[in-house]
């Protein structure tokens, strides 16, 4: 079965782990799509913020930390979800800005 959009298997691996998420980004490096690139900001972003819920966890509230935590599982699914469907949709507000502030990516 052939691929519908362009760069999807791309944008599928980046939500695979961290490392899934680094062989995406050196994959699409090469050659650019444009479906991939969104979805790789966007789990970098989610990357960032797993990483904070981590830095909350031993240094402010144990509470506040797995709630982040969480969270950030749950938008990896979703976003997840979204990328098998072939849609360009992540978490609200959060995926906007994710683009805007991710560039390097491009």
């Amino acid at each position: 079965m052939a691929e519908s959009i362009p760069g999807k298997n791309k944008a599928i691996l980046a939500y695979a782990t961290f490392v899934g998420f680094l062989i995406a980004a050196s994959m699409n490096s090469n050659e650019k799509d444009a479906f991939a690139t969104w979805h790789l900001k966007n789990m970098f972003g989610i990357i960032i913020l797993w990483i904070i819920s981590l830095a909350a966890q031993f240094n402010m509230n144990l509470l506040t930390g797995d709630m982040l935590q969480i969270a950030s599982i749950v938008f990896v699914m979703y976003s997840l979800i979204m990328a098998i469907q072939g849609k360009k949709k992540g978490i609200p507000f959060l995926s906007e800005k994710f683009q805007q502030w991710f560039t390097f990516l491009d």
